[in-house]
């Protein structure tokens, strides 16, 4: 899968992907403190590598979920979990924000789904959850980008 005449960016500039890493950790203290679920944040990062097709960062983040005690039947319907009851309100609001930021060209973040994820979620908890997947979506364009390896 990997192309020899790929360049892997975060190699090619290391200041700019360490960047990337400081800025990734100082948004998952901002959603610890704005009482975001660690498994949550795993979650979101998981669907919105999902949205992109990011295999690197899949397997990395289900790992993390699953060593951090996600159940692994939350993981497996993650894609279709607005019709399981596997998640909470607070999971729900989180997921669906985090779904219109990752597929902004489709239509922007509506009004309708940031009205959804305001009537449950903190305005901290809102701007850490647009932090993660901003974040997220960075991370999976430098792994797509690069052609990250995957599998044995």
């Amino acid at each position: 899968m990997t192309d020899p005449q790929r360049v892997n960016i975060g190699e090619q500039h290391p200041a700019a992907y360490k960047t990337l890493i400081a800025l990734s950790a100082e948004v998952e203290k901002a959603a610890a403190a704005a009482g975001l679920d660690p498994l949550l944040v795993e979650l979101l990062r998981i669907r919105t590598s999902q949205i992109n097709g990011c295999a690197f960062c899949l397997r990395m983040h289900t790992h993390d979920a699953l060593k951090k005690g996600e159940n692994p039947d939350r993981i497996a319907v993650l894609p279709a979990w607005a019709e399981t009851g596997y998640f909470s309100d607070t999971d729900r609001a989180a997921l669906r924000l985090t779904e219109a930021i990752t597929r902004v060209p489709d239509g922007h973040v509506s009004d309708e789904d940031f009205k959804a994820a305001a009537a449950i979620l903190t305005a901290d908890q809102i701007s850490a959850v647009a932090w993660l997947a901003t974040v997220m979506n960075a991370f999976n364009r430098v792994a797509i980008t690069s052609r990250y390896p995957v599998g044995i």
